[in-house]
C-alpha cells in the first residue's frame, strides 16, 4: 500500500542516520578505551620495571653497604675490590636514579594522561546515556508510529469495506429510486385521471344544486309576485292603479331594514332585538351587504347563508354550498351581484348573490384561506392565506395572476383606494403591511404590540384603519401618518381566536368587537371611553358588523348563535 510507505520511509531513514552516526561515536571511544587499556598495561610494565630496578639499587647499596664495612674491618681483597666496584657502582645508581627520575616523570605524564582519558571517557558516557535516552524516545515514537500506522491502515481497510457497502447500498437505492419512480408515475397518472372524475362529479353535483336553487328562487319570485299583485290589487281599489317600482321587484329588496345603507350618524346598539341559530356549528362571520338590504354568514357546516330581517325576524333567503370546509371570510362586490368566500379547504369561491349558483372556485393556495376581498373590479379579487402568501385573481380567466410572499400568515385585509391597487394585510407576526399590487414588494409595515386577528377601514374616508390584535386591545391607526391615534381596551376584554373580527360603524365613530366573555364591547374612537358591553351571548364572540346605516348591530358566537342589536 503506498499511504503506509511514505508514512514509514522519513522516521526510518532518521532513525538510521542517528544510529549511524551512534555507532561512529562508540567505535571513537572504543579506539580510546583501546588506548587506555595499552597506555594501562605499559603503567603496569613501568611499574614493574622500577620496582626491579628500586630492588636493584637497594641490592647495591646494600652490597656498597657490606664493601664499607669490610673496608673498614681491614680486609684488603675487599677493599682493592670494593675500589674498583663503587664508581661502578656509584654511576650505575646514577645511571639508575635518572632512569627512576624519568620513570617518576613518565609515570606522572602518564597519570595525568589517565585522568584526561577518564574524563573523556565520562563525557563519552554522559553523551553515550543521553543518546540512548534519545534514542529510546525515538524508538518509543518509532512503536507509537508503527501503531498509528496500523491503526490507519485499519482504518483505510475499514473505509474500503464501508465504501464498497455504501457502493452496494447506493445501487440497491437507485434502483428502488427507479421502481418508486415507476410507481409514482403510475400514481400520478391515477390521481390525474381521479381528479378529473372528482371535478365531473363536482360539476355534476354543482349543476344539481344550481337545479335546486333555481327551484327555490323560481318559487320564492312567484311567492313574491302574488304578494306584490295582491298589494297592487288591494292599493288600486283605494287609490286606483299605482305602478310597481322595479327596486321594490329587486330580489335585494327582500326584507331590507332600515331603507337603504347611507349613514348620517351612528347610534351605540344598546339593546337585544332577536337572535337565531344560524348554522349546525360555530358562525365564523357575518357581514352586511353594502346596502344593508341582507347580510350573510359563514360558519364551520361548510355552508354560506343569506338572510334578511323582518319586524324583528332572520328569513333565510338561501343557501350557498360547494366549500369542503369552514368559510371563515366574506365579501360582496359593489353592484351586491356575487358573494366571495374564503374557506380551510385552501380555496376561494364566487356565488352568484341572487341564483345562489356557485360561480367560481379558485385553488392554489397551500394553506388555511381567511381572508378574500374584491378589488375594484368586481372580476378582480385579493386572497391572504396561512401560506404566508397573498394571491391576485382574475375571475374572467379563472386564475392567479400575481403572488406575493408576505413573509408571515395573513389572517385578514383590505383595499384602501378606489383603483383597488392598495393592499392592507394584517399578519401572525404582529405586522401590518402596506402592499401596491404592481410591485413585488412592501412599500412599508408597521408592527404592533400583539398578532392581528382583523382589519376594518372607515367608510367615509378611508383614513382610518382598525386592527384588533391578540394582546386584548383595538388600534387605531391614521393611515395618512402611519401612526397609532388610539388604543381601546377594558376590563374583561379578550380576543380569543386568530379570525375575531372587529367593525367601526359606518360614521367611523365607534369601534366594536366581541370578547372571550360572551360580551359585545363598543368604544368611542374619538374619546377612547368604552360606550357600553352588551351581554346576551353564553359564549365567546367571534364576529361582529354594523349595518350600512349605523343603527343596527349583528354579532355572531362560537355555539351557532347570531344576534341582533338596535
Amino acid at each position: 500500500m503506498d499511504a503506509p510507505v511514505s508514512l514509514i520511509s522519513p522516521w526510518r531513514k532518521t532513525t538510521l542516520q542517528r544510529l549511524r552516526r551512534r555507532n561512529e561515536k562508540e567505535k571513537h571511544l572504543s579506539s580510546v578505551m583501546e588506548s587506555h587499556e595499552r597506555i594501562s598495561i605499559q603503567l603496569e610494565q613501568q611499574e614493574k620495571e622500577n620496582q626491579s630496578l628500586l630492588n636493584l639499587v637497594d641490592n647495591l647499596r646494600k652490597e656498597k653497604l657490606e664493601l664499607q664495612i669490610r673496608a673498614d674491618s681491614g680486609i684488603g681483597p675487599v677493599t682493592q675490590t670494593s675500589n674498583k666496584v663503587g664508581p661502578d657502582l656509584e654511576r650505575k645508581v646514577f645511571k639508575l636514579q635518572e632512569e627512576l627520575t624519568d620513570l617518576h616523570r613518565n609515570k606522572g605524564q602518564n597519570a595525568q594522561t589517565i585522568i584526561d582519558l577518564n574524563e573523556k571517557i565520562k563525557e563519552y558516557e554522559r553523551q553515550s546515556q543521553a543518546k540512548e535516552a534519545e534514542f529510546l524516545q525515538i524508538a518509543i515514537k518509532a512503536n507509537a508510529y508503527e501503531d498509528a500506522i496500523k491503526n490507519l491502515e485499519k482504518a483505510i481497510l475499514e473505509k474500503e469495506h464501508a465504501n464498497e457497502a455504501l457502493k452496494d447500498e447506493q445501487q440497491t437505492l437507485h434502483l428502488m429510486c427507479s421502481t418508486l419512480e415507476n410507481t409514482l408515475r403510475k400514481v400520478q397518472e391515477e390521481n390525474t385521471e381521479l381528479i378529473t372524475r372528482w371535478m365531473q362529479d363536482k360539476a355534476r353535483v354543482a349543476d344539481d344544486m344550481n337545479k335546486g336553487n333555481d327551484v327555490i328562487h323560481q318559487k320564492l319570485e312567484e311567492k313574491h309576485h302574488k304578494e306584490c299583485r295582491s298589494r297592487t290589487t288591494s292599493t288600486s281599489s283605494v287609490t286606483g292603479t299605482i305602478a310597481i317600482s322595479p327596486s321594490i321587484m329587486s330580489p335585494g329588496s327582500l326584507g331590507a331594514t332600515g331603507g337603504g345603507g347611507i349613514c348620517i350618524g351612528a347610534t351605540v346598539p344598546s339593546r337585544y332585538q332577536a337572535s337565531i341559530d344560524a348554522h349546525d356549528s360555530e358562525v365564523n362571520t357575518v357581514r352586511f351587504c353594502p346596502s344593508g338590504n341582507v347580510f350573510v354568514t359563514a360558519g364551520n357546516d361548510r355552508k354560506v347563508k343569506v338572510w334578511t330581517i323582518s319586524a324583528g325576524q332572520f328569513n333565510n333567503r338561501g343557501t350557498l354550498l360547494g366549500s369542503n370546509a369552514g368559510v371563515t371570510c366574506i365579501d360582496f362586490d359593489v353592484q351586491e351581484q356575487y358573494v366571495l368566500g374564503a374557506s380551510n379547504d385552501f380555496a376561494i369561491r364566487v356565488w352568484g348573490m341572487h341564483d345562489h349558483r356557485l360561480k367560481h372556485t379558485l385553488t392554489g393556495h397551500s394553506g388555511k384561506v381567511l381572508a378574500a376581498r374584491f378589488l375594484s373590479d368586481p372580476n378582480m379579487i385579493v386572497s391572504g392565506s396561512h401560506d404566508r402568501t397573498l394571491k391576485i385573481w382574475d375571475l374572467r380567466n379563472r386564475a392567479c395572476i400575481k403572488t406575493i410572499f408576505a413573509g408571515s400568515s395573513c389572517n385578514d385585509l383590505v383595499t384602501t383606494d378606489g383603483a383597488g391597487t392598495n393592499i392592507i394585510s394584517g399578519h401572525f407576526d404582529k405586522r401590518i403591511r402596506f402592499w401596491d399590487i404592481r410591485s413585488d414588494k412592501g412599500t412599508s409595515d408597521i408592527l404592533l404590540q400583539g398578532k392581528i386577528t382583523s382589519l376594518d377601514l372607515s367608510q367615509q374616508d378611508r383614513t382610518l384603519l382598525l386592527c384588533c390584535t391578540k394582546d386584548d386591545a383595538l388600534q387605531l391607526i391614521d393611515l395618512r401618518m402611519n401612526k397609532i391615534l388610539m388604543s381601546c381596551s377594558a376590563d374583561g376584554f379578550k380576543v380569543l381566536f386568530d379570525w375575531t373580527r372587529a367593525a367601526l360603524s359606518p360614521d367611523g365613530t365607534y369601534a366594536t368587537a366581541g370578547s372571550q366573555d360572551g360580551r359585545v364591547y363598543t368604544w368611542n374612537v374619538q374619546s377612547g371611553a368604552l360606550e357600553n358591553a352588551l351581554q346576551e351571548h353564553e359564549d365567546p364572540v367571534i364576529a361582529v358588523t354594523w349595518h350600512p346605516n349605523g343603527n343596527q348591530l349583528l354579532s355572531c358566537d362560537r355555539q351557532k348563535r347570531v344576534i341582533l342589536w338596535n
